[in-house]
């Protein structure tokens, strides 16, 4: 009974038998094949430890994608260095290897190879990224339980350039600052920890900027610092449809191929990282609400014969005209009476809800992860209103007044700026209407009007329609304004009939020189500076110069209804 229900009736148990002999016989061969197919391997494979294996799996881990401008330049890659290891156990005489390494690579520490190559620990980093001179002399030495793994090390071929926008990375080639950073907390974190970011799974990632541009554009800003003197200059030219940045630069920038520079505070990027007040700039938000209200035109006029007094607080106009203004001559004159007065005619809650609704009270987000909270009064009151509305008292990422200024002149969208190509149709998905289109055709005729004959005449690059508002804001020292302490601005529509880029040009601390009248308010420095940019971005961009163009007021003016 009990072989009948281990073997089953009728079953020959010699040819069961022998079949459980073979089949155990397989088993063993192949586990012995697969024991001798190891030791195979281990012995093809020069000094193949299970500590080296890992950090070389470790090292292709660390491998980045390209990153390239919209032309398809490269602006960052990866190349492959040898770096040098010790595995402590393995080494015979301490002295002698600590000896013979140093006499190759000078720069390294003696005591602290020596304290490393003594250590109990299983592996220990020597020295990351030695030239192929050191490694070839090292590996002549022949020094036990000496040796070379490849990293990836991150090169950027255009060096200062756009370092702004790439950022850096670290000595494991991790993203610390700007695109790098982003690309690791999108994505290629993960990967790492997986295993899987090695250079055949990883596609480029291409930019919005434009090298070209942005050359062109950084070589100016250097040439306009160091002509007026001043402590920084920074500029950005966006696409007006897209949200797209073409180009940035904040000067004094950095080499990112010698991330240590970035520690220095002066290199800080001042379009996103800073916020300042942005002196007249912002009257081109305080004319688009009050124009947008509908309680406002062309037409109105307020009174700006004298300042206009809070208290023992007085606003003054710096081109006094002692008369009443219309809106465009509140525009082109500048007046900040006039602009203070025409934010009160709207109320304080107005006021705060319009530039809530352009995205200036709240912090910028791009992919840059560099961004500042804008400086907000307190206690928003009258007086916090009238001089917000002439660009005091309120402190933004420049970035963040370019992208409301392109709401003002591109029919009224507010687009967030990006520095990854976008479409007009992705641009559209994430705007919003935040005026009206004919409020925006009115923006762009006055805009091209202070450029006729108003603070901007100094950018009329011929053939280019330039549209533009000047900006000189007064900088806090110790508390209170200074006198002599200025920061300077220039934002340009081109063309200003059909809009297609916005340049912004910002010296700071700019000094008065002969040719300037002893002035060093924007239209003797940043104007001219964004003017010859224009004339060198505009055919770079594709911008065909038109001439013979009729006055804003016939061009520009007649299809908003003049009104």
């Amino acid at each position: 009974m009990v072989r009948t229900l281990l073997y089953g009736s009728n079953v020959d148990r010699a040819a069961k038998a022998r079949a459980r002999i073979g089949l155990a016989a397989l088993v063993f061969t192949l586990g012995y094949a697969v024991i001798a197919a190891k030791l195979v391997m281990f012995a093809a494979t020069p000094d193949g430890h299970g500590v080296r294996r890992a950090i070389v799996q470790d090292a292709v881990a660390t491998a980045r994608p390209d990153i390239l401008d919209r032309n398809g330049e490269i602006l960052a890659t990866d190349v492959r260095t040898p770096s040098l290891f010790a595995e402590p156990q393995r080494i015979i005489d301490v002295d002698e290897a600590a000896e013979l390494l140093t006499a190759v690579i000078t720069d390294i520490d003696a005591r602290e190879l020596r304290d490393r190559l003594a250590s109990k620990r299983r592996f220990v980093w020597l020295k990351r990224e030695i030239t192929p001179q050191q490694r070839e002399q090292i590996h002549r030495l022949g020094i036990p339980g000496i040796g070379f793994l490849p990293e990836n090390k991150r090169v950027y071929p255009n060096g200062a350039e756009v370092s702004h926008v790439i950022g850096h990375v670290n000595i494991d080639n991790q993203g610390i600052a700007g695109i790098e950073k982003w690309l690791d907390t999108h994505g290629l974190a993960d990967l790492h920890l997986a295993g899987l970011a090695t250079d055949r799974l990883q596609r480029p990632v291409e930019l919005s900027v434009d090298l070209r541009v942005q050359h062109a554009l950084r070589d100016e800003l250097i040439a306009a610092r160091t002509k007026f003197k001043a402590i920084a200059a920074s500029g950005v030219v966006t696409d007006v449809r897209t949200g797209e940045v073409v180009a940035m630069v904040s000067e004094p920038d950095y080499d990112p191929n010698n991330p240590r520079e970035a520690l220095d505070p002066t290199r800080i990027n001042r379009l996103t990282t800073g916020v300042y007040e942005m002196g007249s700039t912002f009257k081109a938000l305080t004319l688009a609400m009050a124009l947008d209200s509908g309680k406002i035109s062309l037409k109105s006029s307020f009174d700006a014969s004298h300042p206009l007094q809070f208290g023992k607080f007085a606003i003054h106009d710096f081109h006094a005209q002692n008369r009443v203004l219309t809106a465009p001559e509140i525009f082109t004159y500048s007046s900040n009476i006039g602009s203070a007065r025409m934010a009160l005619s709207l109320g304080v809650e107005y006021h705060k809800w319009f530039l809530k609704k352009m995205g200036q009270l709240n912090r910028l987000r791009t992919e840059l992860p560099e961004s500042a909270e804008p400086l907000l009064p307190k206690h928003w009151s009258e007086l916090n209103t009238a001089t917000i509305a002439f660009g005091h008292g309120l402190a933004v990422a420049p970035l963040q007044a370019v992208a409301a200024i392109g709401a003002l002149v591109n029919g009224g969208h507010l687009i967030p700026p990006t520095f990854l190509r976008r479409t007009q149709q992705e641009a559209m998905d994430v705007a919003k209407q935040v005026i009206k289109p004919e409020t925006s055709e009115k923006m762009r005729y006055l805009m091209r009007l202070n450029v006729e004959k108003g603070s901007a005449t100094r950018a009329d690059v011929p053939g280019y329609y330039v549209g533009g508002k000047t900006g000189t804001s007064e900088k806090v020292v110790g508390g209170r304004y200074s006198k002599t302490k200025v920061l300077t601005s220039f934002t340009a529509v081109v063309p200003a009939d059909r809009p297609r880029y916005l340049v912004l040009i910002m010296l700071d601390e700019p000094q008065a020189l002969p040719e300037t009248h002893g002035f060093t308010t924007s239209g003797w420095n940043v104007v001219p500076v964004g003017g010859a940019v224009i004339a060198r971005i505009a055919p770079l961009l594709g911008i065909e110069p038109r001439f013979d163009l009729a006055p804003s007021e016939k061009l520009i003016l007649a299809s908003a209804g003049g009104r």
